[in-house]
């Protein structure tokens, strides 16, 4: 089932991945602030992810399963980097119950393992939340 990470009980997934992915997210919001819709910092962060050449796709559609059966629908996730951890950008006050809900959903739905749904709305820094499925 899927849960929160708690990094002091947990192993860390992708933990060399996801520290670089954090550093790039810290420039971009070190760099332009909160305030920003999340387009702009949709665009700086693929800007600050290649110059660290840190391997992304933007807006990759992923084939969505039930029951074994693709669907249709498709879901085209904000970012994938390296091929196996969802970025979700938000810029809003406070992530809500359903911020987190959507990504475990696309992780649960994609099968990938690691989601990080980032709020660059938050001050005095930019938020992280961990998921994994």
């Amino acid at each position: 089932m899927s849960h929160e990470l708690h990094e002091n009980h947990e192993k860390i997934l992708f933990k060399e991945e996801s520290y670089q992915i954090q550093g790039a997210i810290f420039e971009v919001y070190n760099e332009i602030g909160p305030g920003f819709l999340e387009a702009v910092y949709q665009e700086c962060l693929e800007y600050e992810l290649g110059s660290r050449k840190i391997p992304f796709t933007a807006q990759k559609e992923l084939a969505v399963s039930y029951k074994g059966r693709k669907l249709n629908q498709t879901y085209k996730p904000d970012l994938v980097c390296y091929d196996k951890i969802i970025v979700e950008i938000k810029s809003v006050r406070q992530i809500n119950n359903e911020h987190q809900a959507q990504i475990l959903n696309y992780l649960k739905a994609t099968g990938l393992n690691l989601g990080l749904l980032v709020n660059f709305g938050s001050y005095p820094r930019a938020t992280i939340k961990r998921f994994v499925s």
